[in-house]
């Protein structure tokens, strides 16, 4: 069973990164998540992106020593909005005006962002009412200064379904599914996608009696079938479900990226290890799903254990797993 882990982990990192493909089709990309007391320098982070080939870094909250190391590398950014901060943007554009000139206008020709994400795991939560209007002043403010191809997004993730299984049964709760409606039906307007984040490891780790390890790391032999449709990974099968969601709120032509996945190497025995951490789905076989994987480093600033684990590199930039070639 350690044998099986140990190689399992490895896979599914693996797939993700080099199957389901990144952000961009030049690269790869990762969260840098900066609860740490021993992270590297941001010079030295961004030369790490750089040396390994990741093209997308994704920050949670704007975090300027990282802003002023990223400019003139052409790496893409995505910059989050924090949670407490959605009320007030939403409910004024001079506050909108000024996080934008507070935020990306002192960087703006020198920094390659690509996607502005209101709020983190915000829908569903207490802040989830607010972020249509916000979405709309922020994309207001960057238009503003020059700024119109940046693409204006929100975070979702898996507690905001009612039902995930079987797959075609994937469908909004009932207290975020008007949100979800606003929310859809502006990104679907500004042709942005929805930032989902799904992690096979936690409905395993939260199930394993009927969940098999296998089908959560990308090497079920024997598939789920949800109708005509057959699934041997358990992440496309909760995307699939999200995919359901929303065509059961009329959104199906709005698009995902992953904003989050990844497994952490230690915290959980024997649910995590460094070997336990793709395409299409089957709903949507043709469409490819960009994906960001969590995280870059281990984080010793968060809570003990599995959140302390979930780093492609130690603090001191060595690899947690050989799957990039730097």
């Amino acid at each position: 069973m350690a044998s099986l882990r140990i190689k399992s982990i490895f896979l599914t990192l693996a797939l993700i990164l080099t199957v389901q493909r990144p952000l961009s089709t030049e690269g790869i990309g990762v969260n840098f998540g900066r609860n740490g007391d021993n992270l590297p320098s941001p010079q030295n982070v961004v030369g790490l992106y750089n040396k390994c080939g990741i093209k997308l870094l994704k920050l949670f909250e704007p975090s300027p020593d990282i802003l002023e190391a990223l400019k003139g590398s052409n790496i893409q950014v995505s910059l989050g909005v924090r949670n407490q901060d959605l009320q007030s943007l939403a409910s004024t554009k001079e506050a909108a005006n000024q996080w934008v000139n507070t935020n990306v206008a002192p960087y703006k020709g020198g920094v390659n962002f690509q996607w502005i994400v209101l709020g983190n795991e915000i829908i569903p939560g207490a802040q989830a009412s607010f972020v249509t209007q916000a979405m709309q002043n922020i994309k207001d403010a960057l238009t503003s200064i020059g700024l119109t191809d940046i693409k204006v997004t929100t975070s979702f993730y898996m507690q905001g379904l009612a039902s995930s299984y079987p797959p075609s049964a994937g469908a909004f709760t009932n207290d975020v599914v008007n949100v979800m409606k606003d929310v859809t039906a502006y990104l679907h307007q500004t042709g942005a996608p929805l930032m989902v984040n799904v992690y096979p490891y936690f409905a395993y780790a939260s199930n394993p009696k009927d969940i098999k390890l296998e089908y959560a790391t990308f090497q079920a032999v024997a598939p789920v079938v949800d109708g005509e449709l057959s699934y041997t990974k358990l992440f496309d099968a909760m995307v699939d479900s999200i995919y359901a969601a929303l065509e059961k709120i009329d959104a199906k032509d709005v698009s995902l990226i992953i904003g989050e996945t990844g497994w952490p190497a230690a915290g959980n025995d024997p649910y995590t290890s460094k070997e336990n951490s793709g395409k299409g789905t089957p709903r949507r076989p043709n469409q490819a799903i960009n994906v960001l994987i969590f995280a870059m480093f281990d984080e010793d600033q968060k809570a003990a254990g599995v959140e302390q684990n979930w780093g492609l590199f130690y603090h001191d930039m060595t690899p947690v797993y050989p799957l990039l070639s730097c």
